[in-house]
């Protein structure tokens, strides 16, 4: 009886670990063979853009695809009413500037005191740091390209109106990329800086050399497996962020 209980619970064992196996990724990546594991590129620099403040959009002059330079203006919103905000409280200062001239020659004159000079000194501080305020949200109601690249995806489109914090555009860089590799842990004593090896997209079929740049800062436990990055040649035709590959050292490391 005991016999056929302790073979009923190392089969289910062995069922349990086979089906964990079979359905974890990353452990396959951690079973390369020969030198070879899977990649992918990614870009160096993307990001999402997103709206500073709430407002209308007028104008986003880029579709997916399209290339752009850096200082470019991707996203403009209409900015009438923090326009208008913003000469407000010009006019606030130069009215300010000039109450504080008025009591700095009355004091001179002995017909005011210090308390008035410092009160309208305060008045004029306070409307230089309204004034830069407003300055600011005018700056916000256009967004810059902070990198050269491509538009990804566009969120919104030209006369919808958005909310604070609203992803607006996915931008991406596809002239600087980077391979994310995951690799066997025990490579690790033999992987070095500059160290050269060939990567294969599957979309081009075309080598690449790439060259290892650094290595993740921990090894993930479940896998056994430790991110690598490498760099590929600037401005390499044909490339895109999210192509996946093949990494193939010259000898198993």
């Amino acid at each position: 009886m005991k016999q056929v209980v302790w073979g009923a619970v190392l089969a289910l064992f062995s069922a349990g670990v086979m089906a964990a196996d079979a359905g974890d990724p990353l452990l396959d990546a951690a079973s390369a063979t020969a030198g070879e594991v899977r990649g992918v590129l990614r870009a160096r620099s993307q990001a999402v853009l997103a709206s500073e403040l709430p407002g209308r959009v007028v104008e986003i002059p880029y579709a997916e695809g399209q290339a752009f330079n850096k200082g470019d203006v991707l996203v403009r919103f209409d900015c009438s009413a923090y326009q208008a905000q913003a000469n407000a409280s010009a006019a606030a200062v130069r009215a300010a500037r000039e109450e504080l001239r008025n009591k700095q020659q009355l004091a001179a004159l002995n017909s005011v005191g210090r308390f008035e000079v410092t009160l309208a000194e305060a008045r004029q501080s306070q409307a230089q740091a309204e004034s830069q305020v407003y300055q600011v949200q005018v700056q916000r109601c256009q967004i810059k390209a902070p990198f050269d690249g491509q538009v990804v995806t566009r969120r919104v489109q030209a006369h919808e109106s958005v909310a604070s914090g609203a992803p607006l555009l996915e931008i991406v860089d596809n002239r600087s990329l980077e391979i994310h590799l995951l690799v066997p842990s025990r490579w690790l004593g033999r992987l070095k800086p500059e160290q050269a090896f060939s990567f294969v997209p599957d979309e081009t079929g075309k080598p690449i050399e790439a060259v290892v740049k650094r290595l993740g800062a921990r090894i993930d436990e479940g896998s056994q497996t430790l991110l690598l990055i490498a760099s590929v040649p600037a401005n390499t035709p044909g490339l895109l962020a999210g192509m996946s590959g093949t990494a193939q050292f010259a000898e198993r490391p």
